[in-house]
């Protein structure tokens, strides 16, 4: 089935017009047939009322006091001929005929209301009759009058008409298939229009669509604003209950710890233990209530990089860590800003606690995607263990206060846009972190 409704428009107007022209040539030809026929047959009947009009019979013999005057007729296989036969078999017949007499039992011939029959030369010959009675005192004596001409003669006009015709229909066609996928074009540029407002809404350019122009596509519009709006209001009804049960856990697992730093000590760290499996949790289910209705947006990275790299650098003056960017000024992504900083924020902050003199963040543009890698020159970790590094709580290294959720919340983050997260050993000697999301405006 064609999915395409371009296509179908364009596959049914060239149907209609294949099936309308072929019914107009058929008509055509058909009308030409009939009007070149009944010509033929006009003139055939004027030659066979001259013959009946001056025919008569003197002293028993048959004789023409005038034949028709068409030179055509003293000219042996003009291509045009009469015939007159007695019924006592007597034959007088046009110089044309030469020695070839016309039969009086031919076959008929229903395409052009004639008779046929063969001519000089074997030519094939088309023919009308007719059969008059010339009463006499002797008795009523009866004659065959018969007029022909070349069939070839009407079936090369018939066909040179057909040539013309099919020529005149294939440049008909032409104009008209042109013309029905220039109006498909024109009638389906609001859908392009529409199109291109909703691309325009996804990336964060707009937040409504606009008429387009076309009744028909009013009500569409109309319900598509309705379920934006919607969903503007879902999303922020969630996004202030997300807060709102940020703040709500806040001051009670700060009290759990301050109770908990009153209990004997292998109690006291199994409390805390326990408080910040509850507070890795809570922040875990808060990012995927996030995540559920992320808010479409153009985020330049420059900038956002830019902001994140001042932030760190102070915590890693002191190690004398070097920070290197390469990130093109126009390049932006189709993430939400803090998603988008949350998500690099947690792969920075595993490379300032492990790497050793240098970080490196770069991003290019490849395709339909954006790519942004981050290497350090730590330690490192072995191919085996860069499968589970992204798991959810997983060290690899000693225990440095992490929860070990970054690398899974970046993961996770960029899934949700339909992107993804690759982790490789990088040529500095540590991590490498590529984040490739896909472009959708």
């Amino acid at each position: 089935m064609i999915r395409s409704l371009r296509i179908r428009l364009a596959v049914g107007a060239f149907v209609a017009i294949v099936f309308v022209l072929v019914l107009v040539g058929f008509g055509l030809s058909r009308v030409f047939t009939s009007y070149v026929s009944e010509r033929y047959q006009i003139e055939m009947s004027t030659v066979i009322d001259q013959l009946a009009a001056d025919l008569e019979l003197r002293d028993g013999r048959v004789v023409l006091d005038k034949q028709p005057t068409d030179p055509r007729f003293e000219l042996p296989g003009s291509g045009r001929y009469w015939q007159v036969q007695a019924e006592t078999g007597e034959v007088l017949r046009s110089r044309s005929l030469w020695d070839v007499d016309l039969p009086a039992d031919v076959r008929p011939t229903v395409a052009f209301g004639f008779f046929s029959a063969e001519g000089p030369d074997g030519a094939g010959l088309l023919v009308q009759r007719r059969n008059i009675t010339i009463e006499q005192p002797q008795g009523a004596r009866s004659f065959l009058l018969q007029a022909a001409f070349d069939r070839g003669e009407l079936e090369t006009a018939i066909s040179e008409f057909h040539g013309v015709m099919a020529l005149m229909l294939a440049l008909s066609a032409s104009v008209l298939v042109a013309a029905a996928i220039f109006q498909v074009a024109v009638g389906l540029s609001p859908v392009v229009r529409l199109e291109h407002q909703v691309g325009a809404v996804r990336s964060g350019q707009a937040s409504a669509v606009d008429d387009v122009g076309v009744s028909e596509l009013k009500p569409l519009v109309a319900e598509l604003n309705l379920l934006l709006d919607e969903r503007s209001t879902a999303v922020e009804r969630a996004r202030a209950r997300a807060s709102d049960l940020a703040h709500g856990l806040k001051t009670p697992l700060t009290v759990l710890l301050q109770l908990a730093d009153r209990l004997p000590p292998e109690e006291k760290e199994l409390a805390r233990q326990q408080v910040d499996l509850i507070r890795q949790r809570a922040d875990r289910q808060l990012q995927s209530a996030r995540l559920g209705v992320e808010q479409m947006g153009l985020t330049e990275l420059a900038p956002l990089v830019g902001k994140l790299v001042m932030v760190l650098k102070p915590i890693t003056a002191p190690q004398g860590i070097e920070w290197s960017v390469r990130i093109p000024d126009a390049l932006a992504v189709d993430m939400d800003a803090a998603d988008f900083a949350e998500a690099l924020g947690n792969v920075l902050d595993n490379a300032t606690r492990f790497a050793k003199g240098t970080i490196s963040i770069a991003a290019i543009q490849t395709g339909a995607s954006v790519e942004v890698t981050v290497e350090d020159d730590g330690p490192g970790v072995s191919d085996a263990d860069l499968a589970a590094l992204p798991s959810r709580g997983l060290h690899l290294g000693e225990d440095d206060g992490g929860s070990g959720l970054g690398l899974s919340i970046t993961r996770e983050i960029v899934a949700a846009y339909g992107g993804q997260l690759n982790l490789a050993r990088s040529q500095l000697g540590g991590l490498f972190v590529r984040l490739s999301v896909p472009l959708r405006h």
